[in-house]
């Protein structure tokens, strides 16, 4: 009976054992002798008195044997299985497109002059032509010796990694010139120059192609307004896009502490970013001197001949305020917004250095709306340390909040105003008040020496600037006049939706926006 008993058992463990999926290899390793044959042998052997003691446990080793390779192979199977899947699993697909290959024609290098928004620009401009002349591009220098006194290197201000791998399909892009390259730039050996400003692909083709062929390294010393604004093939327009709006972002610290701000700014309500060009160095620089007492005349008129860079010095302020061609004082902005039936409770965020003439000049500004702040009153001192003293990284943090605002109003039409103006278009045509200074410092007259009353000011303000508020629009091209003609980067049109008459802002749909509390 217990022989029996034995023989059943194993025959149920054989039975389970061959019945699995790894039959099959195992049927293969013992070259085609079927499970169901080894099985009937072995209980043969073990019912069978006349077989020998040690041909039963042969055949036992032999299967044993066998099964144990059947669960090796299993295991082996089941560990590389595995282990692809980890190498999958921990190696995701890059975020970035493939490198372009091309043939090289050389290197280029920029020096980036001016402000943080003209250097946007201007190195915009740079990787499109580094792009379409084959030639591999340099992470740009930025200016230190501007008026701001900034230090700050490229990899401060922008992301340096994310600027080269997100274009690498276009163009290609290093943080410094080889080491051969190098050694020439070094003895002196690369060109320098200055590209010829509003100038379109043929030129750089036809004249800065054959210098980089022949130096291998030429590096332009100024890169403001060099590539034309109208006129060039669709697919430049849409690249100096895709760099200026998508690349080309602030480096991480900067990011961060715009979000920050802005996330404070929307725990309140609704804000309006005011880009109130009032400081000290811009009233100098453009000789408008409205509102200033002698002594401020004097200070300013003495900060403007101590930069012999700054070519105009004669300047009849009155003059040039009446041709709206000056930055509006706070008193001027105040009218300007109260006309347009902009809410006194809406947070004002004010986009710019320090106010010249102090709290004395804003108070006209604050008595009308008083919910002004600035960076420095939203968010601790210790935040901002890091950015302090570093004029480029600070108008990064304000122009992150300008894109980020529910409306945006420059006083003057600088750099920042324009870039900041086509940024908000790109993403859906925010508003965007643009100030018609001419009208409004005539407008200001007549209403301040009795002529309008204020009903009629405020009419007259908002019929003036009804077609003035960031909706689609062509950008206005003069042949000939590229000073005077529509920036490209205020309004990209190559970049944007089509015109469609009925997307144009309404204006009643801002005027009265309100602030919580």
């Amino acid at each position: 009976m217990e022989n029996t008993k034995f023989s059943c058992v194993e025959s149920e463990l054989i039975d389970r054992e061959l019945n699995k999926k790894s039959c099959n290899k195992m049927k293969y390793a013992i070259g085609g002798i079927k499970a169901e044959k080894l099985k009937n042998a072995i209980i043969g052997a073990i019912k069978s008195p006349r077989l020998a003691t040690h041909k039963l446990w042969a055949l036992a080793v032999t299967a044993i044997t066998l099964l144990l390779w059947v669960y090796g192979v299993q295991l082996t199977t089941f560990q590389e299985e595995t282990a692809g899947s980890a190498v999958m699993k921990y190696e995701p697909k890059s975020p970035f497109p493939p490198e372009r290959v091309y043939n090289n024609n050389g290197y280029l290098m920029v020096y980036s002059n001016g402000g943080l928004n003209q250097m946007r620009a201007g190195i915009c401009d740079m990787v499109v032509i580094a792009r379409y002349l084959n030639v591999t591009f340099v992470v740009p220098e930025l200016d230190n010796t501007s008026f701001w006194q900034d230090r700050s290197e490229f990899q401060d201000v922008f992301d340096t990694e994310y600027f080269i791998k997100s274009l690498r399909d276009r163009v290609r892009i290093l943080k410094e010139l080889p080491s051969e390259e190098k050694g020439k730039w070094k003895r002196g050996l690369a060109y320098y120059m200055p590209p010829r400003s509003w100038s379109n692909m043929s030129y750089y083709n036809n004249t800065i192609l054959p210098y980089i062929r022949k130096y291998k390294v030429v590096h332009f010393v100024k890169t403001d307004t060099r590539l034309a604004n109208n006129d060039l093939p669709e697919e430049v327009q849409k690249l100096r896009c895709r760099v200026m709006y998508k690349a080309l972002r602030f480096s991480a610290p900067i990011e961060m502490m715009g979000e920050k701000i802005v996330r404070v700014l929307r725990e309140k309500g609704p804000f309006l970013v005011l880009h109130l060009r009032y400081e000290m160095d811009m009233l100098a620089f453009s000789g408008c001197t409205e509102g200033c007492n002698d002594q401020e005349v004097k200070e300013l008129t003495e900060m403007r001949y101590a930069y012999p860079w700054w070519k105009e010095k004669e300047i009849d302020s009155n003059k040039k305020r009446q041709a709206g061609l000056c930055p509006l004082t706070p008193e001027e902005t105040a009218l300007a917004l109260r006309a347009l039936e902009i809410s006194p409770n809406i947070q004002i965020y004010i986009a710019a250095g320090d106010i010249y003439g102090g709290e004395r000049r804003i108070a006209g500004l604050r008595a009308f709306y008083p919910n002004l702040v600035k960076k420095e009153t939203l968010v601790p001192a210790s935040d901002l340390e890091p950015f302090q003293n570093h004029s480029n990284q600070m108008a990064a943090l304000d122009y992150l909040v300008s894109l980020a605002s529910d409306i945006f109003v420059p006083t003057y039409g600088g750099n920042m105003a324009k870039v900041v103006e086509g940024h908000r278009r790109y993403l859906g045509y925010k508003v965007t008040i643009n100030l018609d200074r001419l009208s409004i410092v005539n407008l200001i007259d007549q209403y301040r020496n009795g002529t309008l009353s204020w009903n009629e000011f405020s009419q007259a303000m908002k019929a003036t600037h009804a077609e003035k508020m960031g909706s689609p629009t062509e950008r206005l091209k003069i042949p000939g006049k590229p000073k005077v003609e529509d920036y490209f980067y205020s309004n990209p049109e190559e970049c944007l939706p089509p015109l469609v008459p009925s997307s144009k802002t309404d204006p009643k749909s801002f005027y009265n926006i309100q602030s919580k509390g």
